[in-house]
């Protein structure tokens, strides 16, 4: 039987996946999470390290999406879209750390932009209304995005980036594509960019002129690939002997952490969750004090993580069935400084001669700060790198900056033409650019 997703406004509106992928987001506003928790074949996580990354991949997305694509288009699928690594580097006897940024726009947000993409071509029919992909971006979706459809036949993709907010590398991968690709400079912050795409798919008059979807975390087909890299993090240090685990996730608008908590709930052995955050610390304040202030973002040196009213939070408390307690067994949580982040960066060079981007620095940060209060030294415990070093070059001192290898793509990216729309924050505006556009 076909798994079906529900909205986290109305658990009694349930679709099957393919239409949980183009609507995105039901027009209660809730997210779409499935309706049953999977579980995997017997002896998979027992033998899990020796499969592959590919392997683990269709096994899970199999688990996920049974009746909803047949397993060899699945497998296809999953083939061309998890195309790189997602290797496990051991830094000491306690702490490795899991390097996410090596597909094509050096993010994490490659493994669901390039799976929601091949999924959504997957289900597109011939003669159909073009897809109009709405996205917004704090920094890494949209260089993902942008890579995932760029060329995707009867699509049109239309990303969201806050003026001011986003590196220089990040910003050419977003404005340097051309063909189906258009990047839209908003005057105002990430917060105010996912509010013109929400408001955007509840709006009748746009859902009735154009095919419209999101590209953001809010996609349950982003948020699905993203649980791959959980369990093969965990095949690799079965491999070393390792049999439990605590992850520290840099998080921002919460989808990363939230597809771990779903491997989690999947069965993968996990002794904890970090949510490591930086000043926009909505969820730390929660965690520990009962009360969610959503916010206006402030801008930071890890942009990616800017987010004052994180979308994906609805999900984490659904599948904690909205107890808090509950919650803060399995998570913990703390929010850092740009002070603290550059400090962070600066450690782990002089610790392990390796250079982490300003995310990354505060996922390796939070480990050493749970540690002390949980009096947990023990326990191997794994941070995300979830972007190359090479993307934020204005926090790094001449030593470390001399120290990163630039991959040829960034390289390349110098020549190409930046094309950019400029616009205010105001939804009247958006609304009328696509319209007119």
């Amino acid at each position: 039987m076909e798994q079906r997703f529900y909205s986290t406004n109305n658990p009694g509106h349930k679709v099957g996946f393919k239409e949980a992928v183009f609507n995105s987001m039901p027009l209660d506003k809730g997210l779409y999470m499935p309706e049953e928790i999977p579980e995997l074949p017997a002896g998979f996580l027992e033998n899990i390290d020796q499969y592959t990354l590919k392997d683990i991949a269709f096994t899970v997305a199999e688990a996920f999406l049974k009746g909803a694509i047949p397993a060899e288009d699945l497998k296809l699928i999953v083939d061309d879209a998890i195309s790189f690594d997602a290797p496990v580097q051991l830094l000491d006897e306690h702490t490795g750390v899991l390097e996410l940024f090596h597909g094509p726009s050096l993010a994490f947000k490659d493994f669901g932009a390039r799976f929601m993409s091949r999924v959504m071509g997957y289900f597109m029919q011939e003669g159909e209304k073009t897809l109009n992909v709405l996205v917004a971006t704090s920094g890494d979706t949209g260089g993902a995005v942008a890579l995932g459809f760029l060329g995707v036949p009867n699509t049109q993709v239309t990303i969201l980036f806050p003026k001011g907010k986003v590196s220089p590398i990040q910003e050419l991968q977003l404005t340097t594509n051309g063909q189906n690709i258009r990047a839209l400079e908003i005057d105002g912050s990430f917060d105010d960019c996912q509010a013109l795409v929400k408001q955007a798919f509840a709006d009748t008059e746009l859902n009735e002129r154009f095919r419209l979807t999101s590209a953001n975390s809010i996609n349950i087909a982003r948020l699905l690939p993203q649980t791959f890299y959980y369990f093969y993090a965990y095949a690799q240090l079965k491999r070393q002997g390792i049999k439990q685990v605590v992850f520290s996730v840099p998080s921002g608008n919460f989808g990363n952490i939230g597809a771990g908590l779903l491997a989690w709930k999947m069965g993968l052995p996990v002794t904890r969750f970090i949510a490591a955050t930086n000043i926009n610390d909505t969820v730390p304040e929660y965690i520990n004090s009962g009360v969610f202030n959503a916010r206006k973002s402030v801008a930071t040196l890890s942009n990616a993580m800017d987010v004052g009213n994180p979308s994906n939070w609805v999900r984490i408390m659904s599948l904690f069935a909205g107890d808090r307690e509950l919650l803060k067994k399995m998570v913990w949580s703390q929010s850092y400084t740009d002070e603290q982040t550059r400090d962070a960066v600066d450690a782990v060079y002089q610790r392990y001669q390796y250079i982490v981007c300003p995310h990354t620095a505060i996922a390796w940060r939070a480990i050493e700060d749970y540690r002390r209060e949980a009096q947990d030294e023990q326990s191997f415990a794994v941070f995300l790198s979830t972007a190359h070093p090479c993307k934020f070059p204005d926090i790094y001192d001449e030593r470390l900056a001399a120290a990163i290898e630039i991959p040829d793509q960034v390289n390349d990216l110098s020549s190409k033409l930046k094309q950019v729309d400029t616009l205010n924050a105001e939804y009247d505006t958006f609304k009328k650019y696509l319209l007119d556009a």
